[in-house]
């Protein structure tokens, strides 16, 4: 898919580790689209992984961005700033608790564990959308990305239902509050995606299998699948809609 939707506008996309991230998928379209992309590797160990792609999809700007570090959310904000002077949208795509506490029920969770995923995962967000603001001095477009365990109970996702939950809310009244400066703000809610994060999650394998055998079509749903949503909603042809999660799940959560 190749066309103009996004033609003129500048987006950053936080979350790439490989090209089967669910960020790769939506700054893959975006840039089909016509979009300039700034895009953010973790590390120095997913650097080399994040680099070709960048190459690939002609990005000018390829930026550190550990939300544990002081200070480097706000450098790559700061060099958006004084390259581009401006941002259209922004896709956050990055979501992590540790392991022993995305093992365990919910009920045994840690404090320090709950906290990080909330921190990593959801609050992280909020950072964003503060250092947006500023830089969307014509309105733009906030995307986090959730998953269906945020709404009902799924088998095995454990501590990132409620981190999941926290965002979406969050999500709802962030919309609420950047409406008047035309800064539109959704969650994307795509069915299950075999990611380098999704891997974290125990028998995410027969998740997949099972909601492959439940959806109507029988497919799961893929990242360029979840970008193309993703180009529409942060383009001008959605700027009447805000505050939406926006499910691409094959209809998945439709069903009983």
């Amino acid at each position: 898919m190749t066309g103009a939707l996004l033609r003129g506008k500048k987006g950053l996309v936080i979350g790439i580790a490989n090209e089967h991230s669910i960020a790769y998928g939506c700054a893959h379209v975006f840039r089909e689209m016509g979009a300039t992309l700034a895009l953010t590797y973790l590390n120095s160990d997913s650097y080399p992984y994040v680099k070709p792609l960048a190459e690939r999809l002609d990005a000018p700007l390829l930026l550190a961005c550990d939300f544990r570090i002081p200070g480097q959310l706000e450098a790559v904000f700061e060099k958006i700033k004084n390259t581009w002077g401006e941002l259209d949208f922004v896709l956050h795509s990055v979501a992590y608790a540790p392991r022993e506490d995305l093992h365990a029920r919910v009920t045994d969770c840690s404090k320090e564990g709950f906290s990080t995923a909330m921190d990593l995962s959801c609050h992280s967000f909020i950072r964003i959308a503060k250092q947006s603001e500023p830089l969307m001095k014509k309105g733009g477009c906030l995307l986090a990305v959730s998953f269906y365990g945020a709404e009902k109970v799924v088998k095995h996702y454990n501590l990132m239902g409620p981190v999941k939950a926290a965002l979406e809310s969050t999500v709802r009244y962030l919309a609420i509050e950047l409406a008047s400066q035309n800064i539109r703000v959704h969650a994307l809610s795509p069915g299950p995606i075999k990611t380098r994060a999704a891997s974290g999650l125990d028998r995410f394998d027969e998740l997949m299998e099972m909601v492959k055998k439940r959806v109507p079509n029988h497919k799961l749903v893929t990242i360029e699948e979840v970008g193309s949503l993703a180009a529409f909603l942060v383009s001008d042809a959605a700027k009447s809609l805000t505050g939406n999660i926006e499910y691409i799940d094959g209809g998945y959560h439709t069903l009983g």
